[in-house]
Formats: structure tokens, C-alpha cells, sequence
């Protein structure tokens, strides 16, 4: 077999295979000597089929496959010939033999990229500090109550914070339009639900009371065709209600499931809640800038077939997601909508497998063992979670991957420039929420 390289520009190659042609012809009287005792042909007893009509009743199907086979096995046995790591499969284009080789094609493939990893130093990570104080947990409790919230009706004018029964009618230049009107909808005053000033219209509004609202829809409304506009709302007010919290006693305590310790344990188990998903944000916060750093630091170039695969596959889970919420399938995406996610991710899986690699990382049993203990603890039966991850080989390897990716940004950790930022639980929390949906 002989091997040339064509050209070599950046990750593509283009090499040249040339197999004997009595290396094909050995392989092909090889494998009908094979097929001719078990070989079926008409007016012959099985196994009784004289080698010249075996020969001739399968040679060309035979010489196909023994071809095909040649490629795949030449093009590998080439490849590391020449030390090259394919990315992907090549295309092959097979061309006339010439002289006595038997077959000759050329393949273009793309190999993986050389990796230099850069300086951690020039990394910079700010590290979110936050403390969850008393005031921290009562507004979390104040929202627990407010879910459990009852409304009476009140015989005076509707407040910040009432919920206003009505039915509406609006026109644009005196003209219906889509969604005009509803009957016997509630409104909770300051809620944000309406455009605004139709909230604000209503304070100070009474039951039976008739109004008239002179408003405008916002410019980006999500109703194209009145965004924008003005528009006159009459509303019939029905009714007004106040709000009433459930008292913050033990009660209220065992209605949320608590039935050990009351109050107490209601505030213990809120602030162990918020730990947890406070840390859990920290640590995704850290995570992003670690990855974001390492992107930025190691510019390599990603092969072309992977970059396209990663695509597609960022393309099918929007597609899922679209389709989960119930929306109307829009077609196949543009692939040119996720490079630059596909690039990220492609390029970062290159750089965590060279850190990995050189620095002869493993994920740590200890630290998957306490991940999904951890996991396991937000279920209500986390014994049943642990059994389940440990019966999946695929799920405990998703898991120590993660693990991994972990132990490699504690490893940046230790060389980067990390600055702490003292921030309120409120405050950040808020962010991390916003930055997820």
C-alpha cells in the first residue's frame, strides 16, 4: 500500500492510497473459497457447486464488499501511518488504477487540532460573597405566605396590593380588535400583569364603579398589530378584594409539611433550602467564568464536520424545547443560529480533555459519591435516586463527567485571578435566575 499526502491546509488533509491489486484479488478467491460449500445456486446440490460457477455467480458482489472493506481498513491503517487523528469520517473518491494497483481513491478528512493550552493567569474570575441574613428569610417566608393568601371582599376603594374583579372593553380609534374584551377577570393591583397605567387606573375604584382609561400599548407588545397604539379601555369594576396572609405561627408551619418543631424548623429548613440553591448558583457563577476564560485563552481551531454535528445537535434540542411548549414546529432551524454556541462548546471539549490529560485528573469517587448525595437529597425518596443512578452505567459516567469538569476549574481556580464581590442574597439570586431563563 502506498501513502501520499495531497495538501494540508489548516485541519484538512487530502491523502492518496494506492492498494495492490493482488492484495484485492487474494482477499476476493479468499472469501468465495469461503462462500462456496454453503454457496445455493440452481441445478446444484449445496456444497456441490463447482468453483468456477460460484466464481462467477458471486464475484462482482463479492469484489464490492472486499473493495468497501479495503477502504475503510487502508484509510486507517494510512492515517496512522502518517500519525494523523481523523475528526470524523473522510470522503472518499475513488479514482482508475493505474499501473498494477488494483485500487487507488483519495480522502479528504479533517484531523483533530493540536493543543497548546495558554496561561491561567490571564483567567479572572470575580467570586460572588453572600450572606443569608434574617431579612433574607422572612421575605422568603412573606412569599410562602402570599401563596397562601385569602381574599375578602372590601367595602372601600381598591388599594396597591387588592385584586380587582372586572370586565373590560377596549377600541383602537374606535375600532374592535383581537382580544378586546374579557368578562369577570382579577387583577392584582401592582402585579405588572397589564400594560401599563391600566393598574394604576383602578385604584381608588369601587364596586359597580364605571371607568374609562385612555392608555397605550408598549412598543415592543407582543401583538404586533397594536403595538404601539392608543387605546380606550371601558371597565365595569365588580368587585374588591383585600388580601389576607395566614398568621406566621407553628399552623402555617405544619400546612407546609412541617410536623416536628413548628415555626422553627419552618425557618431552619427555609434557610437550608437557600443554602443550597445559593451555592449551587456560586458555583455555576465560578464555573461559567472558569469556562469562559478557558475559551478565550486557548483559541484553537475546531474542525468543520464537528462544528456542523454540534450544531445540528443544539438545533434538534431547541426544536424539543419549542415543541414542549406547545409551539408550532418552525421547520429545520438555520445552523448558522447556534455556531458560535457549537464553537464553544466543541473548542471547550478539546481544552477540559487536555487539561484532563496532562494533568492526569480522574474524577474523584469521594466527590461523586458526594454529588449525588447531594442530588439524591432534594427528592422526597433519595434512596431510590442513588439506587437509580447506580443502575445506569451512562448516568454514573454523566455524573463523574461532571465531577471532572469540577476538579478541572478548582485546578484554574488555584492559578487564576480571583477577586471577591460582596453581593446581597436578593441581588444576586435575582441575576442568576434572569441569566438562566
Amino acid at each position: 500500500m502506498q501513502v501520499s499526502i495531497e495538501s494540508a491546509q489548516g485541519l484538512e488533509r487530502r491523502i492518496k492510497v494506492a492498494v495492490p491489486g493482488a492484495k484485492i484479488d487474494q482477499e476476493v478467491q479468499a472469501r468465495l473459497k469461503s462462500l462456496a460449500p454453503r454457496a445455493k445456486i440452481a441445478g446444484f446440490r449445496p456444497g456441490k457447486v463447482p468453483f468456477p460457477v460460484v466464481q462467477r455467480h458471486y464475484g462482482g458482489q463479492v469484489r464490492q464488499e472486499v473493495v468497501s472493506d479495503v477502504i475503510v481498513n487502508s484509510f486507517y491503517e494510512a492515517v496512522a501511518q502518517q500519525k494523523l487523528k481523523p475528526a470524523g469520517q473522510p470522503f472518499i473518491e475513488t479514482q482508475q488504477a493505474t499501473g498494477d494497483h488494483g485500487l487507488e481513491y483519495i480522502a479528504r478528512f479533517e484531523v483533530l487540532p493540536e493543543i497548546v493550552l495558554g496561561s491561567n493567569k490571564e483567567i479572572t474570575v470575580e467570586r460572588p460573597r453572600v450572606d443569608i441574613t434574617a431579612a433574607d428569610i422572612d421575605t422568603v417566608l412573606m412569599r410562602l405566605r402570599k401563596q397562601r393568601v385569602v381574599w375578602l371582599v372590601a367595602e372601600r376603594a381598591a388599594a396597591d396590593e387588592d385584586r380587582v374583579t372586572l370586565d373590560y372593553h377596549g377600541t383602537i380609534d374606535g375600532q374592535e380588535f383581537a382580544g378586546n374584551h374579557a368578562q369577570g377577570i382579577t387583577v392584582v393591583l401592582g402585579s405588572g400583569s397589564m400594560i401599563a397605567g391600566f393598574e394604576d387606573g383602578l385604584k381608588g375604584a369601587r364596586a359597580g364603579q364605571h371607568l374609562e382609561l385612555q392608555l397605550k400599548f408598549p412598543d415592543d407588545y407582543h401583538h404586533q398589530d397594536i403595538a404601539g397604539k392608543a387605546v380606550v379601555f371601558n371597565i365595569d369594576v365588580q368587585k374588591v378584594e383585600a388580601p389576607e396572609l395566614p398568621p406566621l405561627n407553628d399552623e402555617f408551619a405544619s400546612q407546609l409539611g412541617v410536623t416536628e418543631g413548628g415555626l422553627e424548623t419552618l425557618k431552619n429548613d427555609v434557610r437550608k433550602n437557600m443554602q443550597r440553591e445559593l451555592d449551587q448558583a456560586i458555583h455555576d457563577k465560578v464555573k461559567q467564568q472558569v469556562m469562559d476564560g478557558l475559551f478565550r485563552v486557548n483559541a484553537i481551531e475546531v474542525p468543520k464536520t464537528l462544528l456542523n454535528e454540534e450544531a445540528q445537535r443544539l438545533a434538534a434540542q431547541m426544536q424539543q424545547r419549542l415543541s414542549g411548549y406547545g409551539t408550532k414546529s418552525l421547520g429545520q432551524l438555520p445552523l448558522n443560529l447556534f455556531e458560535g454556541q457549537a464553537q464553544r462548546r466543541v473548542a471547550l471539549g478539546f481544552i477540559l480533555s487536555e487539561i484532563v490529560q496532562k494533568q492526569g485528573l480522574a474524577a474523584d469517587s469521594a466527590k461523586v459519591r458526594e454529588t449525588l448525595l447531594r442530588h439524591a437529597s432534594t427528592y422526597e425518596s433519595p434512596d431510590d435516586v442513588v439506587k437509580w443512578y447506580f443502575g445506569d452505567k451512562q448516568r454514573m459516567a454523566e455524573l463523574e463527567s461532571l465531577v471532572l469538569e469540577d476538579q478541572v476549574v478548582d485546578w484554574v481556580l488555584e492559578q487564576a485571578q480571583v477577586t471577591d464581590k460582596l453581593v446581597t442574597f436578593d441581588e444576586f439570586m435575582s441575576q442568576s435566575r434572569s441569566q438562566a431563563a
